[in-house]
């Protein structure tokens, strides 16, 4: 997917771990098997070299925070290394993408620096069952993150739904499509041979071999996607190229940009520029 992600500039807070610590991780999944992965004491960035990189950027760069790690899982708490990164990109006027599973993220600290002009929000769900998710997540619970992103919509907030990974066995669609919020991104689960052996579900219906994953096939992606009707702006973000192309031009709002971001024209002239 990286191959045409728009937002490939990722800034960690946290590294080498997260204590969220998801069964189906890929992130959990490529650094396990070198020993990098440790759930309990994950690393924790410096912040001075996360300021000298933000000094570096280009003001038409979006920042992701939480590419490999959560950047808003518990030690945010006692470390706020999330916390000082947005207040130098909100310095340096770079826009950036929030990528939690934390409630944490509208903890009142927080919701008083973030700049509206310059913050994008996703807060994933897998599914919509509180006790399903204990077994696999070591986040907070689905209904305080479905609050989170209804209460940063409600303050006009670039926020959207990251149903990722879409486990459809755990999703009660009425549920999900209630959700106050008028965006979705939707990406699937991808299969190894790691996340089979943490993640205990029925893989049958992941038969399509792509990339070195399992996935589920391009007709069963659309059946479950077409249960998806709570949302203005639904955007799916795909891994598999011939997936990927069918959503761009069938589903997505916008063609350009699965993540569907709002920014500035002049943010979209310039990242045209890059294809």
């Amino acid at each position: 997917m990286r191959e045409w992600c728009k937002y490939t500039t990722r800034l960690d807070s946290y590294h080498c771990g997260c204590q969220h610590d998801c069964s189906y991780c890929y992130a959990k999944s490529l650094l396990s098997f070198r020993n990098f992965w440790n759930s309990k004491q994950p690393k924790i960035a410096a912040i001075q070299d996360i300021a000298g990189t933000i000094k570096t950027l280009d003001r038409n760069t979006v920042v992701r925070l939480g590419g490999m790690t959560d950047c808003f899982q518990p030690l945010e708490l006692k470390n706020e290394v999330t916390y000082k990164t947005i207040l130098w990109l909100n310095r340096y006027k770079i826009h950036y993408l929030i990528v939690t599973k934390s409630d944490l993220v509208t903890n009142e600290k927080y919701l008083k620096i973030y700049d509206k002009n310059l913050a994008h929000f996703q807060i994933s769900i897998s599914g919509t069952d509180d006790k399903k998710c204990w077994e696999y997540e070591k986040a907070p619970a689905i209904s305080k993150r479905i609050k989170s992103l209804e209460t940063l919509y409600k303050l006009g907030f670039d926020v959207s739904v990251r149903l990722s990974p879409f486990i459809f066995q755990y999703v009660d669609f009425d549920i999900l499509n209630s959700i106050r919020c008028n965006k979705i991104l939707i990406e699937f689960l991808k299969v190894s041979h790691w996340i089979k052996k943490w993640f205990d579900i029925d893989y049958t219906d992941y038969s399509l071999k792509y990339g070195g994953y399992q996935h589920l096939n391009l007709d069963h992606k659309i059946e479950l996607v077409s249960k998806v009707t709570g949302f203005n702006q639904v955007s799916v973000g795909e891994y598999v190229q011939p997936h990927y192309e069918y959503f761009r031009e069938n589903v997505n709002f916008n063609k350009q940009d699965c993540c569907n971001l709002t920014l500035p024209v002049f943010h979209y002239i310039e990242q045209l520029k890059l294809f």
